[in-house]
């Protein structure tokens, strides 16, 4: 299993229309084959600058690669992330067993 997360702040004012909509799309991205426990998140810490996150699983690096070549997820980071994300982070993970 990878979980694939990203916490990022929009450049659009907080509660506005532009903001709703960039999550609406965001949310879309969950109806890719393979993508597992979408969510969109609301970052309620004052420890970063990060307003939002998303998560998502994918079964396997195949189910991952093909999430991150999907032509809709390519189309919404250049039409959409790029554009509209004032910065992001993004980490990955896989069960790690101590």
């Amino acid at each position: 299993m990878i979980r694939h997360t990203v916490a990022f702040r929009l450049k659009h004012p907080s509660g506005s229309a532009a903001e709703q909509d960039f999550l609406r799309a965001a949310c879309a991205l969950a109806k890719i084959e393979g993508v597992q426990k979408f969510e969109c998140l609301r970052q309620t810490s004052l420890k970063n600058s990060f307003t939002f996150g998303l998560s998502m699983e994918f079964a396997n690096e195949a189910a991952y690669a093909f999430y991150s070549e999907h032509p809709e997820h390519s189309r919404f980071v250049q039409e959409r992330w790029i554009p509209e994300v004032a910065e992001f982070m993004e980490l990955d993970y896989v069960t790690c067993v101590p």
